[in-house]
């Protein structure tokens, strides 16, 4: 059983800037064909001061700088015994290219269904830029099956 001492521990705490490049090809990857997340004059014409970030964008720069290894290391759980359970954004705010963003996730419940078999670790992550403003929360649960 995951040792329910860790809810409330913060797993991870990284700072990532978002490069052009890296939202070119992640928007390319998720076929995002709107233009004003790979062209700048697109961005401008939509009203956006530089290339904004496509919502899922922050969960992938998370995992890029290890926000899920990090907390899976800590947990002792085993990357084969688990599973995606679910996901949720709350945005505050646009970030854009050229922003530092803050990513601090802590761990924010751990519980278990079928008697053990299952064990559920939920962790939230704050989003926040180099001002200190919100700019999002994620939140997302592992399923371990033991």
């Amino acid at each position: 059983m995951i040792d329910k001492s860790h809810i409330g521990a913060v797993v991870s705490n990284h700072t990532q800037e978002v490069e052009a490049g890296r939202l070119r090809f992640f928007a390319k990857a998720t076929g995002q064909h709107d233009p004003r997340y790979s062209d700048a004059e697109a961005a401008r014409a939509a009203g956006y001061k530089h290339l904004p970030v496509p919502p899922t964008f922050l969960f992938c720069l998370d995992m890029e700088a290890g926000g899920s290894s990090s907390m899976l290391s800590r947990l002792k759980i085993d990357l084969g015994k688990i599973l995606h359970g679910e996901q949720s954004f709350t945005y505050h705010q646009m970030a854009y290219v050229g922003d530092r963003l803050t990513f601090e996730s802590k761990i924010v419940d751990i519980y278990d269904k079928k008697g053990g078999a299952l064990e559920f670790v939920v962790r939230e992550t704050r989003v926040t830029n180099a001002a200190g403003d919100l700019v999002a929360e994620l939140r997302n649960s592992l399923v371990v099956r033991n």
